[in-house]
């Protein structure tokens, strides 16, 4: 049995649930997380975790706020001295054998100043191999995301990151590998079906034109990530209950949902077509939903005022959807655990 400390960024859920599964998928090792906000209170329900904060992005309006996100970087670098003691602290009283990040920074940092072992696994990586699929219009916001992500992220010794595209340019270097997604168990334990119902997911409930989208659709919507529930004409507000999720999400016609890589991944792997409404302003969430409609998944929807035969047409064209969703492979769960198991065993 190994001990490891595993740093997790607390904004929205898909870094908890990755490490959640991962977590899950080692039951023979002691697992203690580090990770604030959302992620924190995931993760606290299953493992012990320690509360430290990380630069948070803000968003309200399905808007990032650059002028809040900047000062939150610079009220927790003033402060990062004081974290970075409180995880350095932890890291002597719980003595991991190897420490895991998913887009945390203290974690790392600590580990390589106390010559832990660590490796990085998150999707936010890939974004230094995709440049060329970046507008220009959209470069200076590109740049200042390899920013964050090589000077606050990028403390582990190795890192992997999970996605469900190919990456636009291959690795320079051995320290980065990229490998399909992490699906979790009750993920891939779900039989697909194609019902007559939609799931619609909001990470964020500050959009105000997403419900009014949501009632111009002609099928019954299931929709999570709201603080409402009950029936409203077509749609069902449902609380977000695991279980009760993945049984609509296996059984849905298709997904409408943000541009979070974790709930696309696992829509594509239970061969749902998906319709993505990135985040503004938010890089990695665009690119996300740009390779959507590259790869021919779904669409982009940009706008939550597009032309009243958006639906329409997304419906109508969803076999050759299913057809590449088909051909596209989404579960890189072998090659994960085996790269992890590695790392753990040879720490």
């Amino acid at each position: 049995m190994a001990r490891i400390l595993y740093g997790v960024h607390g904004t929205g859920h898909g870094h908890a649930i990755r490490a959640l599964a991962v977590a899950r998928l080692f039951p023979e090792h002691e697992f203690h997380f580090v990770s604030h906000g959302t992620g924190l209170e995931l993760l606290r329900r299953e493992y012990p975790a320690t509360e430290c904060p990380n630069p948070e992005t803000i968003v309200t309006g399905h808007r990032v706020r650059a002028a809040a996100t900047l000062a939150s970087l610079v009220r927790f670098q003033r402060r990062r001295a004081d974290h970075l003691r409180t995880v350095r602290d932890l890291f002597v009283r719980f003595r991991p054998d190897a420490a895991l990040t998913d887009y945390e920074c203290l974690v790392p940092a600590a580990a390589r100043e106390l010559g832990v072992p660590s490796l990085s696994l998150d999707h936010q990586h890939i974004l230094l191999l995709c440049g060329s699929c970046v507008p220009f219009a959209r470069y200076p916001e590109y740049l200042a995301t390899v920013w964050a992500i090589r000077k606050l992220f990028s403390g582990a010794a190795e890192h992997i990151a999970t996605s469900f595209f190919p990456a636009p340019c291959p690795p320079a270097t051995d320290e980065l590998r990229v490998v399909p997604p992490l699906i979790r168990p009750s993920v891939r334990e779900q039989a697909p079906s194609d019902g007559e119902h939609v799931v619609a997911y909001q990470g964020y409930s500050t959009f105000a034109r997403f419900v009014p989208f949501l009632r111009r659709i002609h099928r019954p919507v299931m929709v999570y990530g709201l603080e409402q529930t009950g029936r409203d004409g077509n749609l069902l507000f449902k609380p977000n209950k695991e279980a009760e999720f993945l049984r609509d999400l296996a059984a849905c016609r298709y997904v409408i949902c943000g541009g979070g890589h974790s709930l696309i991944s696992e829509a594509l792997y239970l061969g749902k077509p998906v319709v993505s409404f990135p985040i503004r302003r938010a890089i990695e969430q665009f690119i996300n939903a740009w390779q959507v409609e590259h790869l021919g998944y779904g669409r982009m929807l940009s706008s939550f005022r597009p032309p009243s035969d958006f639906i329409d047409h997304f419906e109508s064209h969803m076999d050759p959807c299913r057809e590449r969703i088909r051909a596209g492979t989404f579960c890189g769960n072998d090659v994960v655990l085996k790269q992890i198991r590695v790392f753990i065993e040879t720490a």
